[in-house]
Formats: C-alpha cells, sequence, structure tokens
C-alpha cells in the first residue's frame, strides 16, 4: 500500500498545485500560513469552486485573522524552526537538535491551526453563525477552539473532563464557551468527553476538534505546519535524519506526515526524515497497534481494519495532553512509520519529566509538559542507543506554559 484513503484519514492535498514562491516581495517567509499555502487548503479549492476569487479567499484569512488577533493578542504566522546545541549536548548528543516553537503560535498551541482551517470551511460553506460547534478536549485543543469560535463569533460547547485544570477552564469561561465536565460513567468504555462531544454532535452541533476520524477537514488546517516544516528544511538546505512527534489523538503527527509527503511529491524535499511517535508509558494504545500492524504478513494490509487500536485503560502521566486513550488518527501514522523508517517510542514519567526542564533550562522557550514530550522520545532513544548520538533531529514543541 503506497498511499492511504479518506477512509483511513488521509486527507491528501489537491493535485497539480505547485509550491509557493519564497522570493516574492508580496508573500514574505513570515506570511500568514494560510494565505501562503492557501492553494493546499481544499477550503481554498471550494472557495473557487463557489465563484470566490483568489483575493476575496485571502481577504476572508486576513479577515478572521484580525479578529484573532484581536481576541489573543497574536494572529498566525510562520512559527519559528532554531537549533538548539546547548540543549542537545545536556542530553549528550554531539549532532544537531532543531525545534518547531509551536508554543508562539495563536492560544499557545498548534492546535488553533486545525481549528481556523475548519473555522474557514465553514465561511466557505455559509454554515449559519447559531450553529453550535462542539470540541472533547482537556486543555490547549479546546483553548484554541473557544479563540477561533469567539473571533468567528460562532457558540461553543466543550466537553472536558473533571481533571480539567482550572486555569484553563477560566480562560475558556473568559472566552464564551460553553464547559461542561464529563464524568466518567460505570461499564462505559472510551473517553467520556468524546462521548459526550459525539453526542451533542447527534443533537446538531458541528464537530469543531482535533480529531480527524470526527472531522477530517482538521487535518486541512493542520498542514500548514508540516507545509512549514517543509519550508524551513528546503530553506536551510537540510533535511534531519529523524523526526519526533508526540502523540494523543493524532491529528498533529497525521497532518504534518501528510504536508511533508505532499512537499516530497512535489520535489520540494529530496527524502524525508525517520518518522518517531512518541507516547507516555502510561498511555501507549499507539505502540501497541503498530506491534499488531507490524506482525502481519503485510502490515500494510492491516490499515484496512480497525482492530489493532482500542481504547488504553487508566491512561496517566504528568503529560495529561496526550492522554487520550484512543490514537484516533492512528493509520496515517503506522503507515509513516513504515513508509518512512522509525518507530514509535515511549516514554517513562521520568524522562517526560527531565525533556520538560532541559528545555526551561537550556533554552528561551517556556512550554508545558506535554508540550516538550517529543524530546522525551529524542532523550529516551538517545539513552537505549536507539538513536545515533551524530544524528541531525527535529522535534516539535506544542504548547505554552500556562
Amino acid at each position: 500500500m503506497n498511499s492511504l484513503s479518506l477512509e483511513h484519514g488521509w486527507l491528501g492535498s489537491p493535485s497539480e498545485v505547485p509550491w509557493p514562491s519564497t522570493n516574492t516581495e508580496d508573500e514574505p517567509l513570515d506570511l500568514n500560513p494560510f494565505i501562503k499555502f492557501r492553494h493546499f487548503l481544499w477550503s481554498y479549492q471550494n472557495a473557487l469552486k463557489k465563484g470566490m476569487t483568489d483575493g476575496e479567499f485571502v481577504d476572508l484569512v486576513s479577515l478572521l485573522d484580525d479578529s484573532i488577533k484581536q481576541v489573543d493578542g497574536i494572529s498566525f504566522t510562520h512559527t519559528p524552526f532554531n537549533s538548539h546545541s546547548e540543549l542537545n549536548s545536556s542530553i549528550g548528543r554531539k549532532g544537531s537538535l532543531w525545534i518547531k516553537n509551536e508554543s508562539k503560535n495563536v492560544s499557545g498551541s498548534h492546535k488553533a491551526r486545525h481549528l481556523f482551517g475548519l473555522a474557514l470551511h465553514f465561511e466557505v460553506d455559509r454554515v449559519p453563525s447559531d450553529t453550535p460547534l462542539t470540541i472533547a478536549s482537556c486543555g490547549n485543543a479546546a483553548l484554541g477552539a473557544a479563540v477561533v469560535a469567539k473571533a468567528t463569533n460562532r457558540p461553543l460547547i466543550v466537553h472536558v473532563p473533571e481533571w480539567a485544570d482550572p486555569v484553563i477552564l477560566s480562560h475558556l469561561s473568559d472566552l464564551g464557551a460553553e464547559i461542561r465536565i464529563c464524568e466518567r460513567r460505570e461499564e462505559e468504555r472510551g473517553d467520556p468527553c468524546l462521548l459526550r462531544f459525539r453526542e451533542a454532535v447527534a443533537q446538531g452541533a458541528i464537530p469543531f476538534g482535533c480529531q480527524g476520524t470526527e472531522n477530517i477537514f482538521t487535518i486541512d488546517g493542520g498542514r500548514t505546519l508540516g507545509f512549514e516544516l517543509a519550508q524551513d528544511w528546503k530553506s536551510n538546505e537540510h533535511i534531519p535524519e529523524h523526526l519526533f512527534i508526540q502523540v494523543g489523538g493524532g491529528a498533529l503527527a497525521s497532518s504534518v506526515i501528510q504536508a511533508l509527503n505532499t512537499a516530497l511529491d512535489l520535489g520540494v524535499l529530496t527524502n524525508l526524515p525517520s518518522f518517531h511517535a512518541v507516547q507516555s508509558a502510561g498511555c501507549a494504545p499507539l505502540n501497541r497497534a503498530f506491534n499488531i500492524v507490524t506482525s502481519l504478513e503485510d502490515p500494510f494490509d492491516g490499515l484496512n481494519d480497525d482492530d489493532p487500536m482500542w481504547a488504553w485503560e487508566n491512561p496517566h502521566s504528568v503529560a495529561t495532553g496526550i492522554l487520550d486513550d484512543v490514537v484516533y488518527d492512528w493509520k496515517p501514522i503506522v503507515w509513516a512509520m513504515l513508509q518512512m523508517g522509525g518507530s514509535p517510542v515511549i516514554a517513562s514519567e521520568e524522562a517526560i519529566t527531565r525533556a520538560h526542564q532541559l528545555v526551561h533550562s537550556h533554552t528561551d522557550i517556556s512550554p508545558c509538559i506535554t508540550g516538550t514530550s517529543g524530546l522525551a522520545g529524542v532523550i529516551t532513544n538517545h539513552e537505549n542507543e536507539l538513536l545515533d548520538a551524530d544524528s541531525n533531529v527535529a522535534v516539535l514543541v506544542t504548547g505554552i506554559e500556562r
């Protein structure tokens, strides 16, 4: 199986779309990614089919982005991608360590990319503004959704667990979200927040979350991060040998993978790094699914089955943002590790805590402990001698300390 379909969670890119130039005065490198990479967005393609011009779509993005800035204080821009030699040395490595810093993004994480992408679809499709949106989240995704919903003047229902951070709940309330605390019911399997979310969808709300299985177009905006990475690597004339991404529900990794493969298909990148999905030891359903699939005679054929992925019992970790008991977008991630090389990484609580401490001690980035769990994968593989100390590595840091 060389490619996946929508049924596997693979949104992909429109055909015959050229890579944007980086040498024009009107489209600089730090341009809003939803404008710079608009031709790859399915919302853009849909807008053209409905009779909108390119300029009208750009104006729409700019208008919504201005509203985002009014609500959150910042707007979408190309987030930093920098080498961190001191941090790399503190781990004991000799190669290079590059970090894509998404804590500089709208609402302090990558999540708003997914949700702004969905908001563009709503505007193009003229979804009535009083139609409620709904999300299941324990933190950053809910905040991203609340910022985008308020900026676009749409009602939002947020389903959160009983242990949700009071600081985040306060922010959600300030942003006007309707908060629903979801208790785990007896003999009920799966995430209670997602179950209540699905009930709200059945009652007419629109899925406004970061699970591609619930709304495939959440991958649309998420891919802008992967397009930026490809642009960073192209500009630096250097592609890392390994890419580590922390995985909860999986939409982040799936989006990045799909964007990077688009860049590869277009010849923007000559090759892709080995990909490593990082989970905590207290919640690792992806590793279990990967082991099941790779034990088959034809591992790719295993991606046509849903059986390898089921809910992890008693998920626990200090990295609460990746405690999804199911990796909803698991198929593109497993496919990528099979196709690109690489394997899942199970990080201990000690490694997750250490990664967080090292980033705070050796960089000027101020991320949350979930946001640095991708680095915990680097530490884990380095200590287990599964990662060449001289290799060049890239990591995503995806959430700000609150």
